[in-house]
């Protein structure tokens, strides 16, 4: 069983998400609850609770839910933010790898969510949470990705990444220092992440930082990367990539 905690403020809220949790993850035991931070450090101090994850809402009647993580480090359990619409806490979760639910919650997400748990193992969560406060506080500032690679976390320089390579439901993503790490991620998340940064699909199976691109090869419909790999570029995207090379290169 995974152990739970729930911190949220509204009733209602509170009542769905244990209804929710009883249906669709009959693997959670909830064994606390509390509706303000006060509350829940009274809670997380109770030597008797020790859960492998915390639900936790962000705006709190005394608070946002930041405060109680803070006084709680080192932290040694896993956390699912649940909230309203917070684009600003969205992007932060996708690029700390920190799970959430948005409200109304979605019983396909709030199991998907549940299933990336891994209770007793290193989740080098305060590690993840930095990256989150750092993005959180400064959206338009960040440069750290959260990786969950197949043996471990990692937490990689977006400029370090030269390329990405699905296969199946993971992703390849290869480093300016020849490590190559494998994500159990979509390459359609890391696209969506990692357009802001310079990055473009250009084939299903590949997504490439432009930094790193040494040659397009037009007769022939591929790059040519730092690293030397050829990358095709598909007939349906060639167009699009065509327009973003005249764009950047109008930029310079």
């Amino acid at each position: 069983m995974i152990k739970a905690v729930i911190v949220e403020d509204e009733e209602r809220g509170l009542l769905n998400l244990k209804n929710m949790l009883a249906r669709e993850c009959p693997n959670v035991e909830i064994i606390g609850e509390a509706e303000k931070i006060e509350d829940a450090l009274d809670l997380f101090n109770d030597p008797a609770i020790k859960p492998d994850v915390a639900f936790l809402d962000i705006r709190l009647p005394d608070g946002l839910v930041f405060q109680l993580l803070n006084q709680l480090r080192p932290i040694d359990f896993e956390i699912i933010f649940v909230t309203a619409y917070d684009q600003y806490a969205i992007r932060a979760c996708e690029y700390s790898s920190i799970g959430y639910i948005l409200k109304p919650i979605d019983p396909d997400k709030l199991r998907e969510a549940v299933g990336r748990i891994r209770p007793r193992q290193t989740n080098q969560i305060d590690k993840r949470l930095e990256v989150f406060n750092h993005i959180y506080n400064n959206p338009n500032a960040f440069t750290k990705l959260s990786v969950f690679g197949l043996d471990g976390i990692y937490f990689v320089n977006i400029k370090d990444i030269i390329r990405l390579e699905a296969e199946d439901n993971y992703t390849h993503i290869f480093l300016s220092t020849g490590e190559r790490i494998t994500a159990s991620k979509t390459i359609k998340s890391y696209e969506d992440l990692l357009a802001p940064f310079n990055f473009f699909r250009v084939h299903k199976r590949h997504v490439i930082n432009l930094n790193f691109m040494r040659k397009f090869v037009r007769t022939d419909g591929y790059i040519v990367m730092e690293d030397s790999m050829k990358i095709e570029v598909s007939r349906r995207r060639r167009p699009a990539f065509i327009e973003q090379m005249r764009r950047l290169q109008q930029a310079y």
